[in-house]
């Protein structure tokens, strides 16, 4: 499974990218190819959706972007590529807040959304959006994950990880974390 790709667009489609890593071409969906350039590098965070006859890549700017997208494809009846239309059209501010404040109306407005899947999502997702990406930078993921990284590279479990990730100094450079970490780990 992909969490992102780092790489240079070379291609604008209408409803998707071609970013280059590594000497290869991934096409990615997104709510909005033009907001990228051709030929600048991104990191574009990914979901890789697996099926039968096809595999697809469907990319955003934020991991925020991305967390919220997870959340929204859990409802029953609304699948990826009905999704992601909606950060074209709407911001994560606005469909957290239409969630949270029950606006039918405002959900609505997505293509395909009718308001029977409308107040499927507000039943499904409501009180359970506040903690999706606030106060996390996309710096500070990458740090998480390399930190990671590196302790399930020492033989720890992730089930012994999760919890001292969050009680690492991340203001530290990645050295000093993994002595934090591997002295909240030996305790």
């Amino acid at each position: 499974m992909f969490d992102y790709i780092k790489g240079t667009v070379t291609y604008l489609k209408n409803n998707s990218i071609v970013v280059e890593a590594g000497g290869v071409g991934y096409l990615i969906n997104v709510s909005n190819p033009y907001s990228f350039e051709v030929g600048k590098e991104y990191k574009v965070y990914v979901y890789q959706q697996i099926k039968e006859d096809e595999h697809l890549l469907f990319g955003f700017k934020t991991i925020q972007e991305k967390e919220l997208f997870l959340k929204l494809i859990s409802v029953k009846g609304l699948g990826p590529k009905m999704t992601l239309p909606m950060f074209a059209v709407g911001s994560i501010d606005g469909i957290m807040d239409a969630i949270e404040r029950e606006n039918i109306l405002y959900l609505k407005k997505f293509p395909k959304i009718g308001e029977k899947l409308a107040k499927q999502i507000v039943l499904d997702l409501k009180g359970k959006l506040e903690f999706i990406g606030v106060g996390i930078s996309d710096d500070q993921v990458e740090t998480e994950n390399e930190l990671k990284e590196v302790l399930l590279g020492l033989g720890y479990k992730e089930k012994e990880i999760t919890p001292v990730l969050a009680r690492v100094d991340t203001s530290l450079p990645i050295e000093g974390q993994v002595k934090d970490a591997l002295k909240l780990l030996l305790k």
